[in-house]
């Protein structure tokens, strides 16, 4: 018995323990090492004809003995190489074979740190490897029951390559080692894996057959064991892009993301750069029910040549884009020792940002190309687009701000901001938007009543963070964004002014009183002509909007609340404002108008009646 050197115990103690966190992960190591022994064979074929072979990956299972069995028929090793390479923990002859052959080959090979083997001791009590070196005449044993060290004695093995056999441990309450002998289960991992290992992955799968001599009409079955590959070896974004078609995209998406709809956008791109790598992302047509709550985890799967790392690289995906799902591959990312986490920054940061200018080049080109689908998109995800433009001080508000639509009054659609610049009126200065809960609702509006009497488009704000986004982006093309209930909105001529500050002075008195008598809950009492089909409205002073009150009032934990200054307007042209100067002198009675009106208005705004018990006593009273 050969003992591991005391640095070695260490760190098969590590791989054990420490360094994966998923046992399954010894599955994916084995299956990558043997591919890196194909890979380094058949490198040598292209010289060596003798070297040429059908190359395969096999998995036996052997239930009874609890044996599981990986072979290979790639290069492999010599009594010395097993020495080296197994008989020293993070001795890597596949790195040692990229360095000796730099200039030759494609650099495609997966394994580096020589550790991966022995992430098989997590699930095993014992391994047994057969191996016999191309161009040997002679194969070997490895045995080891882990850190109490390894044999190494000639063997009988006719076929260069390499076998493995792992010896299962024993189930317990905490992890049943079991399931590693169940074929779906293989099966299962292999996919999730290992799918894309270019050679074929065979194992022997249960199915069932029609016995022979039974009739269809009396058919009688029996359980067969078939050989079947478990892979599917060549990845779609491994393909030319002529020969991929949307047909193989939406298949790929169906199948990989478990959606039962296409999806709304697919991405195909090879991108070469500081950081080289395949990428097929896809923006579905739905949003997954979790997807605006805490618990929703983004990301993409990521791949390095073939071998899945990560199942959502969190990293390569901005949070505004975190809808978009799909796969990066690349050959040029430094894994960690256990190959689960990615080891510099510098080269995700990279295809990060690459990432990024390629989805928002994409969604910039889909609503050009194809508005109606861009519709669709941000109907469902805009919230994301938005909440990007907001959050971290408006710092991606530039990048992002041409993505955004909002619901148009004229056009009855989502526009862009671009599409209401150009299409405003001579003279407009502003754009005009108008908050609320629901586009029905914003429509119904009493500010708006004029500006659309007048032909003016209003974008409607429905969704909470919409004003947060106008107050970050200021203004888009010199344009600045103008709410209808600001204290100052206004579209009147300028005789409309005229005459409706003489109204005001007339009324000055009038104002005054009722403001005062509402000095609690409003900052101010004006006369408005922007609508005559309602007696008042609310229109805020100041930066905190009436729909910005309701979003912070709407957190938890909020101990001052943010409120909005209101200012209560009254209509110009409606019959309102005679009956108030009817009942001027009688104050009592005018402080009862002044709590309906003011209540009315705010129901109007969308906010709660704040004393319902006044509010009804002086509705009753007045009627």
């Amino acid at each position: 018995m050969k003992q591991f050197k005391t640095e070695s115990k260490r760190i098969l103690d590590l791989m054990i323990n420490s360094i994966y966190t998923n046992k399954e992960i010894f599955l994916r190591e084995l299956i990558s090492n043997a591919s890196d022994a194909i890979d380094k064979l058949k490198f040598i074929s292209l010289t060596d004809s003798s070297a040429s072979q059908d190359f395969k990956i096999t998995i036996s299972l052997d239930k009874e003995n609890k044996v599981m069995t990986i072979e290979d028929n790639g290069i492999g090793m010599t009594d010395k190489d097993l020495e080296k390479n197994l008989g020293t923990i993070a001795e890597s002859g596949t790195l040692a074979f990229k360095k000796e052959n730099s200039d030759k080959t494609e650099n495609e090979l997966i394994g580096q740190f020589g550790v991966g083997f022995y992430s098989a001791f997590m699930v095993a009590d014992k391994i047994v490897v057969y191996s016999k070196a191309h161009g040997s005449d002679l194969a070997y044993k490895w045995e080891s029951k882990g850190a109490e060290g390894y044999s190494i004695e000639q063997a009988d093995k006719s076929q260069t390559g390499t076998k493995i056999e792992i010896y299962l441990k024993d189930d317990t309450e905490d992890y049943k080692y079991s399931d590693f002998l169940d074929e779906y289960k293989i099966t299962s991992l292999i996919k999730q894996y290992s799918d894309y290992i270019r050679y074929p992955i065979e194992m022997m799968m249960p199915t069932t057959k029609m016995k022979e001599g039974s009739s269809p009409e009396k058919p009688e079955y029996e359980q067969v064991f078939e050989k079947q590959i478990l892979n599917s070896m060549v990845p779609l974004w491994k393909k030319p892009k002529a020969q991929v078609t949307s047909d193989n995209l939406n298949e790929f998406y169906q199948n990989e993301f478990h959606d039962y709809q296409a999806p709304l956008k697919s991405i195909y791109a090879k991108i070469e750069g500081s950081v080289t790598y395949d990428t097929l992302l896809f923006v579905p047509q739905k949003a997954l029910y979790d997807y605006f709550s805490k618990d929703y985890k983004k990301g993409v799967k990521l791949y390095c040549n073939g071998v899945m790392i990560m199942e959502k690289c969190e990293e390569l995906i901005p949070d505004y884009f975190g809808f978009v799902k799909g796969i990066v591959d690349s050959s040029d990312l430094s894994l960690n020792i256990s190959r689960e986490i990615l080891q510099q920054d510098r080269q995700v940061k990279a295809i990060a940002t690459s990432l990024e200018k390629k989805i928002l080049a994409e969604l910039k080109k889909m609503m050009e190309d194809d508005k109606a689908s861009y519709q669709k998109l941000f109907a469902e995800f805009g919230l994301s687009i938005k909440f990007g433009v907001y959050a971290g001080f408006g710092m991606n508000k530039d990048k992002l701000k041409d993505l955004l639509m909002f619901y148009s009054s004229k056009k009855e659609q989502l526009v862009t901001l671009s599409e209401y610049v150009k299409d405003m009126q001579d003279g407009q200065e502003f754009i005009y938007y108008a908050s609320g809960e629901s586009y029905e609702k914003i429509g119904s509006l009493p500010n708006i009543e004029k500006l659309k009497n007048k032909g003016y488009e209003v974008l409607y704000f429905k969704d909470g963070v919409d004003e947060f986004v106008a107050k970050i982006l200021l203004d888009y093309e010199g344009k600045k964004f103008k709410s209808v209930a600001e204290q100052d909105f206004s579209v009147d001529s300028q005789d409309e002014k005229q005459e409706l500050e003489s109204k005001e002075k007339e009324n000055k008195q009038l104002l005054d009183d009722i403001t005062e008598m509402l000095k609690d809950k409003v900052k101010q009492v004006k006369l408005t002509s922007n609508f005559k089909n309602y007696p008042v409205a609310l229109s805020a002073s100041g930066d905190v909007s009436i729909e910005m009150e309701k979003v912070f009032s709407s957190l938890p934990n909020q101990g001052q609340k943010v409120k909005a200054e209101k200012v209560l307007e009254i209509s110009l042209e409606h019959g309102i404002l005679d009956r108030l100067k009817n009942v001027q002198e009688d104050k009592e009675k005018l402080k009862k108008y002044a709590t309906v009106l003011y209540e009315q208005a705010r129901l109007l705004a969308g906010l709660d009646i704040e004393n319902p018990t006044e509010f009804v006593k002086a509705f009753s009273d007045i009627i």
